[in-house]
């Protein structure tokens, strides 16, 4: 155990019941710039880091995140600062600077030093590509499921509006269209009211907070060097999304220059409602990301 102040070791919370074919993730915690973190983590093998979507938690993901296990990979799930039971991050810290440092930090605590490949979904997505931006060194490889960070909202003949321009009551009037057809529905919204609840229970001020940053991120000059430096990305949309638009997937994808691109039936949250797909989907990605790594040793 570390001295009172520093970093402590991981210890395991608890297993969950699962079906045999399932290699569940098991729940953890350990202490992060001296305050409580949570993560999942399960399997062997390089690392892969996945970073959750605004008002979820790494629980949300847990059975689409399990499938990954069986093509021969380490998962690690955090929940970030202010979600999941992982303490929110100081009071001036509100910016995706603030939960790229805390990554960081994260990273250090549970002993991942070789570079990992990152994945984020949606909110997560935009810390993860801030990470890679910041920490080359510590990345891989990218892959970005309906994230954002793409500077276009939505556009009317040649006028773009941005992201930052789209009001808060635009983003709540298309939720429902992302829990819809109804049998996505009934896998997905239980999920969200049971992660994201607690969530603003335990800490509004953080879970409004990070609201706000994913509201205003325009990651497009970090996207353009990541383009430049030749990180391999994999961008996955689904094509029925409308929190993350069409017009931001394809700024996203505008300013990564060529990324690996694949597009899916589904909603922003497609991979909690097909989990089973999700886990085919990252097989490919995995041999994706495998050869972009041969190709450039």
């Amino acid at each position: 155990m570390a001295q009172e102040g520093g970093p402590r070791s991981p210890e395991v919370l608890s297993n969950e019941q699962a079906p045999r074919e399932a290699a569940w993730l098991t729940w953890k915690s350990a202490e992060v710039d001296g305050r409580a973190a949570v993560y999942g983590e399960a399997g062997d093998g390089p690392p892969v880091v996945f970073l959750h979507g605004w008002g979820l938690d790494h629980k949300a993901y847990k059975r689409a995140l399990s499938r990954m296990v069986g093509d021969g990979v380490r998962v690690i799930a955090p929940a970030l600062p202010g979600f999941g039971g992982t303490d929110g991050l100081p009071y001036k810290a509100n910016d995706l600077g603030a939960f790229v440092e805390w990554v960081e930090s994260f990273l250090d605590v549970v002993g991942v030093t070789e570079p990992v490949l990152l994945m984020g979904h949606s909110f997560g997505g935009g810390v993860a590509v801030r990470f890679a931006y910041d920490h080359p060194d510590r990345t891989r490889a990218l892959v970005l499921v309906n994230s954002i960070g793409g500077s276009a909202w939505t556009h009317r003949g040649s006028t773009i509006r941005s992201m930052a321009q789209r009001p808060l009551w635009d983003w709540g009037i298309h939720l429902p269209a992302d829990l819809l057809p109804l049998r996505q529905a009934r896998r997905v919204l239980p999920v969200i009211v049971a992660e994201a609840l607690p969530s603003l229970v335990r800490d509004p001020r953080a879970f409004w907070s990070a609201a706000g940053v994913a509201r205003r991120s325009d990651l497009t000059v970090e996207l353009d060097e990541i383009r430049r430096r030749g990180l391999p990305v994999v961008v996955l949309w689904g094509r029925n999304d409308r929190l993350v638009t069409k017009d931001s997937f394809e700024a996203m994808c505008l300013a990564l220059g060529n990324p690996h691109v694949v597009t899916v039936e589904g909603s922003h949250s497609w991979l909690i409602g097909d989990p089973d797909a999700f886990g085919e989907v990252m097989t490919n990605v995995l041999d994706v990301v495998g050869m972009a790594d041969r190709e450039r040793k």
